[in-house]
């Protein structure tokens, strides 16, 4: 993969994030972007947790979203979310930092599917999310 579409795939992670407030709210960072290509990590805050005390599942998919969001619009071209489902493994805790991998699995014109897994440290996944993006012939940085 060419370094250009890497730093591509930064500045447009970059310029998305701008006005993401969502992502900016969890407090992600950016381990690793490149084309087709996200990983985030977020550390499980108190406000994110359910009347169980565990992890919200809305907030794990948000989560999942974001990585998939990133890595999806990373070609180059404005591509939204048209089905997203997540199976829910094991339950997160406040105190433990989670890794959103997203990984491109199809893309073709005119959509594309990717798989994120969310896991802690030591590998063990939590969460599963497959999605499904709209590519449109919109390009990211020319917005």
């Amino acid at each position: 993969m060419s370094e250009d579409k890497n730093k591509t795939a930064k500045a447009i992670y970059q310029k998305m994030m701008e006005k993401d407030y969502c992502t900016q709210w969890l407090d992600t960072s950016l381990l690793e972007i490149k084309e087709g290509y996200c990983k985030l990590s977020m550390r499980v805050r108190k406000e994110m947790l359910n009347g169980h005390g565990i992890l919200h599942g809305g907030i794990a998919f948000t989560f999942a979203d974001s990585a998939f969001a990133f890595a999806s619009n990373s070609y180059g071209r404005v591509s939204v979310s048209i089905n997203g489902n997540m199976i829910y493994s094991k339950a997160a805790h406040e105190g433990e930092l989670l890794y959103a991998e997203a990984k491109a699995l199809n893309v073709t014109y005119k959509t594309a599917d990717f798989d994120v897994e969310i896991s802690n440290g030591k590998g063990e996944v939590y969460y599963y999310f497959r999605g499904t993006v709209y590519r449109s012939s919109k390009q990211v940085l020319e917005e």
